[in-house]
């Protein structure tokens, strides 16, 4: 019986199941199609030239599936083979041309225009079949009668037998029609070796093959070699490559049984494990057991290297190759980790050794050495649009500041002479593609000119010192009766929005100076999520304030997401959705041991449980609003301050103004509330 891929699958793990296969005799090449059909087969090899996609000229053969299986090609009854049989879906795309006559005056055109229609479609088919070293290509004729044309449907299948493969290897097929009207199938297969099949009295090299366990023990991992003392074989450690051969790192011709011991920081996904008996023309076994190791994995990070090459270019070197992405960032001297640049520049796709499951795995400098010792630069990123539209702002800790500007930041009050410096090309350009640019701008000259306000503000001070001495004490009260706090949320919908706006107002009530992304629209988009809450969280922390995560059921989602649980956050968020870019930032906070006294949780009654709050936030109290008011609200004080009397009188007045927010939320208009009825029988439910 012939063995389907997906059952054949089951041969590929530690244990591999052992499977009978089909026996073919003969070594001719043969091919066969579905009842209707006619095919016939090109008496020699092609060569693998698919060429670029043409036009069809009207309804076409097209390979829309690839099928194998594998099959043992026989040349006497204890000598055969290993082999790949290909079957090949084709369906009939496009369309027959209208006739210019018809279309026109509606009338019946040409007699002779309808003969295309009736007669039959022919198309040849090209089977490109590679397995390292070796490359085929076939070409199969295949007629399909007019009877079967039906366009957009299958018309049947062409099986051809078969590619001869050895043991272990991997092996890859494309197919297309040659001319290529549409882009080219393709599969990818690893092949048994002949622990997997039933073929050790079939193939005269699998009768004497080595056989090869992996275990572990502790740190380190062994290599099993179960033989005879009289069997003598290779062993050969390699990297295997996605592209060119594979690199060797050991090798050795040895005498069993044998037991070779690895290092587990020897490690990486991509260490493949070759053994074969040193006999002519030996099948040799090929293993890499360490792809989806998490230990191998993290070794391949350690080991890999991101180098700059130009100012807009970049390697990274690592030993194996599977596909990341890289993106530009930027970071303050001495500030939090690399930022993404906003806007963001566009993203260029790079080889790398290892799934980055989507997790940072790599952070380099790239211009450190470029521009020489650190410098009192400033970052301006230039932004293009539609027309030839551009905007510059300048990179500072608080944000992306746009140029010119009124606001009061360093890059702010130098913006004329920044952009000044940018039109006469004193500025050193870091990056540049169709989105924008990235410029680094000296600012040391313009540091001399400080002195004299620094003098200035010497004579000031002393002036000031008295009065801010008799104001220290004022100050320090207002200090803790004004503490600040940050309120951060998941807009999950309209209604929820307000419900925050509503505690947010009633906090304010209270000696508390409240920041929350509703009242500050206008900053988050010009600013970005990521900027604005970059910026507030750090004033709040230096202030002394505390972050108030609200958790709802889309932002415990949200929360999992980043904790990478599997679970996907509902719905889609806005561009002033915080919450999301806060992660990024609130995160090391919790995994460093940071946030206790600095951040609190806080949820509603009956729209969600402090237990749903994922164990990573809940090392920070959690309350529950309003029935926990009071501990809540005795958290947002400062930690010195003594609790008040008149802590509860407050909890009741926030309760209050909290009250008419919480019952719109939970009994929408037109909605009666439990026990709110009127008359006989009110709040029974009938």
């Amino acid at each position: 019986m012939p063995v389907p891929w997906f059952l054949l699958s089951l041969a590929l793990g530690r244990s591999p199941v052992v499977l009978s296969l089909e026996r073919l005799v003969g070594p001719q090449d043969a091919t066969h199609c579905s009842p209707g059909l006619s095919c016939h087969l090109w008496d020699s090899d092609i060569l693998c030239l698919p060429g670029d996609i043409m036009p069809a000229p009207g309804p076409v053969l097209a390979p829309t599936h690839l099928q194998t299986e594998l099959v043992l090609r026989c040349h006497k009854e204890a000598d055969c083979d290993l082999c790949v049989r290909v079957a090949v879906h084709l369906a009939v795309h496009g369309h027959w041309e209208e006739p210019e006559d018809e279309e026109k005056f509606g009338g019946a055109a040409d007699p002779g225009v309808e003969e295309p229609r009736n007669a039959s479609l022919q198309a040849q088919v090209v089977l490109s079949f590679q397995a390292y070293p070796t490359a085929r290509c076939v070409l199969l004729e295949v007629q399909v009668p007019a009877a079967l044309v039906q366009f957009g449907q299958s018309v049947g299948s062409v099986v051809y037998d078969c590619f001869e493969a050895a043991l272990g290897s991997e092996v890859r097929i494309w197919s297309y029609t040659q001319p290529r009207y549409e882009k080219e199938l393709n599969l990818t297969q690893q092949l048994p070796d002949c622990r997997g099949l039933e073929v050790r009295n079939s193939i005269p090299s699998c009768w004497a093959l080595p056989w090869l366990n992996v275990s572990a023990d502790g740190d380190n991992v062994h290599l099993v070699l179960n033989v005879s003392e009289e069997q003598h074989f290779g062993l050969s450690l390699y990297w295997n490559q996605v592209q060119g051969p594979p690199k060797p790192r050991w090798h050795k011709n040895l005498t069993g049984p044998q037991i070779i011991t690895l290092n587990h920081t020897d490690l990486v996904p991509c260490l493949c494990i070759q053994v074969w008996p040193l006999e002519p023309d030996s099948v040799r076994t090929n293993i890499c057991p360490f792809r989806e190791d998490p230990r191998a994995h993290r070794n391949l990070w350690r080991a890999a290297r991101l180098r700059l090459l130009t100012l807009q270019s970049w390697l990274l070197d690592a030993p194996c190759s599977l596909p990341a992405e890289a993106a530009l960032c930027w970071r303050a001297p001495g500030g939090d980790p690399c930022q993404p640049l906003v806007p963001p520049l566009s993203w260029e796709n790079v080889t790398v050794d290892v799934n980055s499951w989507e997790k940072l795995q790599l952070q380099e400098c790239l211009w450190a050495d470029s521009l020489g010792p650190l410098k009192d630069d400033v970052l301006l990123l230039e932004t293009r649009g539609p027309q030839d539209n551009r905007s510059l702002c300048a990179l500072e800790p608080s944000g992306c500041t746009s140029l010119p500007s009124k606001a009061s930041t360093r890059a702010a009050r130098l913006g004329e002479y920044l952009l000044q410096d940018l039109q006469s090309g004193q500025c050193l350009q870091l990056w540049d593609d169709d989105l924008g640019a990235l410029w680094a701008c000296p600012m040391d000259k313009y540091i001399h000119k400080r002195w004299a306000l620094v003098w200035l503000a010497c004579l000031l001070f002393a002036a000031a010192l008295s009065l801010i001495l008799l104001l220290k004490k004022d100050h320090a009260k207002a200090a803790a009766r004004s503490r600040a706090a940050l309120l951060l949320y998941s807009a999950d919908d309209s209604g929820f929005e307000r419900l925050v706006g509503a505690l947010a107002s009633a906090l304010c009530q209270l000696p508390l100076r409240v920041a929350v992304d509703l009242w500050s629209r206008r900053e988050l988009s010009a600013q970005g999520p990521v900027a604005w809450f970059h910026a507030q969280r750090r004033q709040t922390l230096q202030e002394g304030g505390v972050v108030v995560l609200l958790f709802s059921p889309g932002a415990v989602a949200l929360c999992s997401e980043w904790l990478q649980d599997g679970v996907s956050a509902p719905g889609a968020h806005g561009p002033h959705d915080a919450f999301r870019a806060s992660l990024s930032c609130v995160l090391p906070d919790f995994l460093q041991g940071r946030a206790p006294g600095s951040y609190v949780g806080a949820c509603f009654d009956r729209l969600l449980h402090p237990d749903a709050v994922p164990a990573l936030f809940r090392t920070v109290p959690v309350f529950t609003l309003p029935s926990q008011l009071p501990d809540f609200l005795g958290a947002l004080q400062q930690p010195r301050a003594a609790r008040s009397g008149r802590l509860q009188e407050r909890a009741e007045q926030v309760s209050r103004a909290l009250q008419p927010a919480l019952d719109s939320y939970f009994h929408p208009p037109g909605t009666p509330a439990p026990g709110r009825g009127v008359g006989p029988g009110a709040g029974d439910g009938t």
